[in-house]
């Protein structure tokens, strides 16, 4: 690679990795911002209303045509597996960055 091929080369990643790092924060943002309602989710899934709704849901007394995604006992698993696997995944990046400057 020459010098015009390489000074290019590096170009690309600057701009790969400024317009990267840029979704990332915003998407940091985003994800601090949601960490109030998410734990809302947190605590109603793990207390007695999102039971009674369940309940109510498996008697037919809801209308058939509300959406219950989160009366799933998978979704808002799946969900907190996610986060978890997320949080472990930007620990080990941090560790990684922190390691490496």
């Amino acid at each position: 690679m020459n010098q015009i091929e390489r000074i290019e080369h590096m170009e690309k990643i600057l701009d790969e990795s400024n317009d990267v790092l840029n979704k990332l924060f915003d998407a940091l943002e985003n994800y601090s911002a949601l960490r109030e309602k998410y734990q809302e989710l947190i605590d109603y899934y793990s207390g007695d209303l999102w039971m009674k709704d369940f309940d109510s849901d498996e008697a037919g007394n809801l209308p058939d045509d509300l959406k219950r995604g989160v009366l799933s006992e998978d979704a808002v698993y799946d969900l907190l597996t996610k986060n978890r696997l997320i949080t472990i995944r930007m620990l080990e990046l941090a560790t990684e960055n922190i390691k490496n400057a």
